[in-house]
């Protein structure tokens, strides 16, 4: 491997996912060793293609790797057979992108207009200035 001895995946994740594939009625178990070395390949297998994109992308002078990219490294590498997956789960992560909940802003949360916001504002800022102007209690 290539030294990248500082990167590395959740074992835990790495975990779910063979828990995943075998399924609980296969038998079967996945020894640490294997996991361990599951989990180097998988970090190699990722730095390989970013690798290569980024390349791509250097070569296209774009500052940012976009999918495109990785598709063009995954065919370049010799790895064909992924694309259309690879797609199709960029295409599902953008939709759930596209669709997911914007987070409310406390203003939006509060259920006031924002005529009514700014008036409790100012009753605040009235009610401070009185309470500073007034001196120690």
């Amino acid at each position: 491997m290539s030294g990248n001895d500082d990167l590395t995946l959740p074992k835990a994740t790495i975990q779910k996912i063979i828990t995943e594939i075998l399924g609980d009625k296969s038998g079967l178990s996945f020894g640490k060793d294997a996991r361990d070395l599951l989990i180097d390949c998988s970090v190699e297998f990722i730095t390989l293609i970013s690798s290569e994109a980024n390349e791509i992308a250097e070569k296209e002078s774009k500052k940012t790797i976009a999918a495109e990219h990785i598709d063009k490294a995954l065919r370049e590498l010799g790895f064909p057979e992924y694309v259309n997956e690879v797609l199709v789960v960029a295409g599902e992560h953008k939709e759930q992108l596209r669709t997911r909940e914007k987070k409310t802003s406390k203003m939006e949360q509060s259920g006031l207009t924002e005529e009514e916001l700014l008036q409790q504002q100012q009753e605040l800022f009235r009610s401070a200035t009185d309470k500073y102007n007034s001196g120690p209690a």
